[in-house]
């Protein structure tokens, strides 16, 4: 058999290997674990991705309200402004007439 220090030498050296695989097993599965939740924690990935799709989609909802707000704001604008589009109404929807005009109705 070998000598009492060979022997100890080889036992710290399977030691020193045992411990440094159980260092490494530690931060490879640490790694994983970390990534993992990263790509499929409440606040990962893909819950960043969903959350900006939602986001880009309600600005893009926003956007076409605010066009739609303008549109009205003009439509309302010129309804209180111009006294060609108050009289077209009256005389449309209310089938009013001026003074001396006489109202002519037809189906179509």
């Amino acid at each position: 058999m070998g000598s009492p220090v060979n022997l100890l030498r080889k036992q710290v050296a399977s030691e020193t290997r045992k411990r440094r695989l159980i260092f490494h097993t530690v931060i490879l599965m640490s790694f994983l674990y970390l990534l993992i939740s990263l790509i499929f924690g409440d606040m990962g990935f893909h819950r960043y991705k969903k959350l900006y799709k939602t986001k880009t989609h309600l600005e893009a909802q926003i956007k076409e309200i605010e066009i739609e707000n303008d549109r009205i704001r003009s439509q309302i604008k010129s309804i209180k402004e111009d006294p060609y589009i108050k009289e077209k109404h009256a005389r449309e929807d209310y089938g009013l007439a001026k003074p001396g005009e006489i109202i002519i109705q037809y189906d179509r």
